[in-house]
């Protein structure tokens, strides 16, 4: 067989179905689906009974209660069978030539590991886009995410990331980490000697959270991971990732000087570097989505995930140092 699918999954249903309705999709045929669940009481499994025995791929569920993203991906990679073993999110859409284009594109570069972009359908939400827009744009992330081929080392993300199973055998698959763990094991494949590429056709269609509130949470843990990979990893914490920290500080002060601007026309200058941020974030927005509504929703999301970011960062950052907390915030 040549490839594994594999995702963790946990509860949310019409999420896990809508994800294997789109490989049911693909015309490529020489592959498995394997989901690593962890719902409570196994409530999941009735929702996925009609996908047991569809004709598309074989199924299997390795299910254990309350099982970590991590140690979900790992025990579904120990009873996998293909030569390739891709992890995706349950928040994923699958593109119907997905496997058709990767193994195009392993059969021409020889790879190890590899990793694909994401991107927002047509169907999502405004918002939906506008979360996708934030998290990928070279004005908020720097394009890390997977639109760009090179900044400094390129590591694949666990919404779409693959490799060969002997490769992720041989580095010990994911650590114990909670949160940043796909990322941590990029990290290992690369020490390791390994090559490891983007493959930019190979992209995915990423839900990711559907309200503010939920994003917000969701990038306060990514900020306060990086801190966790620093600590295990200190060579890889970058200029890139203290943007959103130095961001935070910047926009703050730049709104607090703003009702003493008669005091010094300079003071306006940050404020004047912050309009115009915010006017590139909605211009790049409104080239790609082509939505006005879009375009201001990014601006919102922006902020959103670069505050979070920089909070989780910071917060973690002092539980090390300042708290003394051995092993930092609890993710």
């Amino acid at each position: 067989m040549k490839f594994s699918l594999i995702s963790p999954t946990f509860k949310r249903p019409d999420e896990v179905t809508e994800f294997l309705e789109s490989l049911l999709k693909q015309n490529y045929s020489d592959f498995e689906v394997i989901l690593g669940d962890g719902t409570p009481g196994d409530t999941l499994r009735p929702a996925l009974k009609r996908f047991e025995n569809n004709k598309h791929y074989p199924l299997t569920i390795v299910y254990e209660e309350y099982l970590s993203v991590s140690d979900a991906r790992n025990r579904a990679a120990e009873v996998a069978k293909g030569e390739y073993i891709i992890f995706f999110d349950s928040d994923c859409l699958i593109p119907e030539d997905y496997l058709q284009k990767t193994e195009a594109y392993l059969a021409k570069h020889d790879l190890d590991a590899f990793g694909g972009p994401d991107a927002a359908h047509s169907n999502f939400t405004d918002l939906q886009k506008a979360i996708s827009y934030s998290m990928t744009s070279i004005f908020t992330t720097g394009g890390i995410r997977g639109k760009k081929s090179h900044v400094g080392a390129y590591h694949p993300r666990g919404f779409n990331m693959g490799m060969k199973k002997s490769v992720f055998e041989a580095v010990n698959g994911y650590s114990d980490f909670r949160c940043g763990e796909d990322i941590e094991l990029s990290i290992r494949i690369l020490k390791a000697g390994y090559k490891v590429g983007l493959i930019p056709e190979a992209f995915v269609y990423h839900k990711r959270r559907t309200s503010l509130k939920q994003f917000f949470f969701q990038v306060f843990r990514f900020g306060a991971a990086r801190v966790n990979i620093y600590k295990r990893h200190p060579e890889e914490l970058k200029l890139t990732h203290l943007f959103p920290l130095a961001f935070s500080v910047f926009a703050v002060f730049a709104l607090l000087v703003v009702p003493l601007q008669f005091l010094n026309p300079l003071l306006l200058i940050p404020v004047a570097f912050l309009d115009l941020y915010i006017l590139l974030i909605f211009l790049g927005s409104l080239m790609e989505s082509k939505s006005f509504s879009v375009a201001l929703l990014s601006i919102l999301t922006s902020f959103t995930m670069l505050f979070g970011y920089g909070w989780g960062f910071l917060r973690n950052w002092w539980a090390y140092v300042v708290e003394r907390k051995e092993k930092g915030l609890q993710l």
